[in-house]
């Protein structure tokens, strides 16, 4: 059996490539990044640290790693007679790898099973998507696999100076499959696990754990601390971040129907597990990209739109968008364009083209108040 996974990076090797090796997969990354792509080929084995308690060391052989921005071509011959391709390389990036999906299944023999495709993003329908732009680009070749979404969950820190390829991680994984699509051929991934509804998985993880891990960023910067452990360690950032995550989990209860005390547990795992002080995670790195965290169904606004859709209190959630719209990071380009936008547009464009909300849904006034205010702060600095 063979996995080709787009995205060689941390998550890449210490979360999906290893789950994919334990399952058996001879495994191919390909990336753009031809130093990771040498470091890689020029090792035999790699090892995945688990920092924290309970946390083992899990090595990963029988790779190799292929550089797609010199070798499309080699790309797609991989692609052409695997039996899983996954990727991990952010939702904005799927269309610069489906070109070579395509290819591949264009090349590959119509007497071989359906390639299992499978985009492991922080993104709702992520695999979707991938499908939607490989279908613009060849229809047919689509027809040669079957596309699940999935929901993946691993906190994978900063790595620390002279790792090479070897990747500290949390022990925690979480990685839900929808099962439909492949009917009684479900892939073999050791510790996944496949549900016949994704979307309560998906929810329940971006609109936790992303949220919760954005919120305690955006709390921590505007409180001056460097470390993502650090920031919650501090009452009032952990009463706002766990004020955030209550409203997210009383959204999740009235739209999908999950117990509120299973998520009230959730909840508690999930900052135990930001607090652990073995993982070296800064406010900077988890903050980064603002514009994309403020967009319509990401942690903030998917949420808080859909808790303000029934009548569901949004305060804190609105309380993390305005520590978000205050990120002032100048060596992230998303925090240095949401700060230009601040000073040049009136508080209503804002409110439209960051968020995509409508003026007349129930969130609007209330994210409208928050750049409205934090244009005024900065018209006093």
């Amino acid at each position: 059996m063979k996995a080709v996974h787009f995205g060689a990076g941390n998550i890449g090797r210490g979360f999906v490539g290893l789950l994919l090796h334990e399952g058996g997969y001879e495994l191919v990354f390909s990336d753009v990044a031809g130093a990771l792509v040498d470091a890689i080929n020029a090792t035999d084995s790699y090892t995945v640290h688990e920092a924290g308690p309970g946390g083992v060391d899990r090595v990963v052989t029988g790779y190799r790693a292929v550089n797609s921005a010199e070798n499309p071509d080699a790309v797609a011959d991989q692609v052409a007679t695997a039996d899983v391709v996954t990727c991990a390389v952010g939702p904005t990036v799927l269309r610069f790898i489906a070109p070579a999906i395509a290819a591949g299944l264009a090349r590959r023999d119509p007497a071989l099973p359906k390639l299992q495709i499978m985009a492991c993003e922080n993104a709702i329908g992520a695999t979707d998507q991938l499908r939607a732009e490989i279908e613009k680009l060849d229809p047919a070749a689509a027809d040669r696999a079957v596309f699940a979404n999935t929901a993946v969950d691993r906190i994978v820190p900063a790595q620390p100076e002279g790792s090479g390829v070897d990747v500290t991680v949390e022990p925690y994984y979480e990685w839900a499959i929808e099962s439909g699509p492949f009917g009684e051929d479900l892939p073999n991934i050791p510790g996944a696990h496949f549900v016949d509804d994704l979307a309560p998985f998906i929810e329940r993880k971006l609109f936790t754990v992303n949220t919760g891990h954005a919120a305690t960023a955006y709390f921590g910067a505007q409180a001056g601390i460097e470390r993502i452990s650090d920031a919650l360690a501090s009452p009032s950032i952990a009463a706002r971040v766990s004020a955030a995550l209550e409203e997210t989990s009383a959204m999740l209860s009235a739209v999908h129907g999950l117990d509120p005390d299973e998520l009230a547990a959730y909840r508690a795992k999930i900052l135990d597990r930001f607090r652990n002080p073995e993982l070296v995670d800064t406010v900077q790195r988890v903050g980064r990209q603002p514009l994309r965290k403020l967009s319509r169904h990401e942690r903030f606004i998917g949420p808080a739109s859909q808790a303000a859709e029934h009548g569901l209190s949004t305060s804190a959630l609105v309380a993390a968008i305005a520590a978000t719209v205050a990120f002032d990071d100048p060596a992230d380009e998303q925090s240095v364009e949401l700060q230009r936008m601040l000073r040049s547009d009136d508080a209503d464009t804002l409110t439209a083209t960051v968020t995509g909300l409508e003026p007349e849904h129930p969130l609007f006034g209330a994210v409208h108040d928050v750049f409205a205010a934090r244009q005024q702060e900065l018209r006093t600095l």
